[in-house]
């Protein structure tokens, strides 16, 4: 039997990009870290994000029918772990872009505008995936990467072509 902690450590050597999923509710903007994001499938545009049955957040953002995934910058890592963290105010001090389907952050290397397409239970946590109907990308920075349980960030690094 595989533990929690021997899969986490494992597949922690996989460095992710980093992306803040958020919403618009009636009550507000909410909003949760997310480090599992793809894309699914050009024709349609699809990605998917997963989420963890435990989550106080999204069946807020659920409830809505639409999300926004935000592509988080190498600066931004103090904002995205507010995001990870319950009882913070995950919104302070942070610039919010309105956006057809719901609200980016600013200073996101892009926005990803989805509305729920699909939802499939898997284990602890559920595959959401969600139909891409607009997206941008305006930031020329580095990406937030996440390794071994921490943030960092990518350094660009020319391959030269083996003779």
């Amino acid at each position: 039997m595989i533990s929690g902690n021997e899969f986490r450590r494992a597949l922690g050597n996989f460095p992710t990009g980093v992306t803040v999923i958020t919403a618009a509710t009636d009550s507000g903007p909410v909003g949760m870290a997310c480090n599992s994001m793809t894309a699914v499938s050009l024709d349609p545009p699809l990605v998917l994000v997963c989420t963890a049955h435990t989550s106080e957040t999204w069946p807020l953002i659920r409830a809505t029918g639409r999300f926004v995934v935000n592509v988080m910058a190498n600066d931004q890592a103090e904002m995205t772990r507010r995001f990870a963290t319950k009882g913070t105010d995950r919104f302070a001090a942070v610039g919010l872009h309105p956006r057809s389907h719901g609200i980016g952050l600013d200073g996101a290397l892009a926005w990803i505008e989805c509305t729920i397409h699909d939802e499939h239970r898997a284990g602890d946590h559920s595959i959401v995936v969600g139909r891409v109907h607009e997206l941008d990308a305006p930031g020329q920075r580095e990406p937030l990467l996440f390794f071994r349980g921490a943030f960092g960030s990518f350094l660009p690094k020319s391959i030269e072509p083996q003779p």
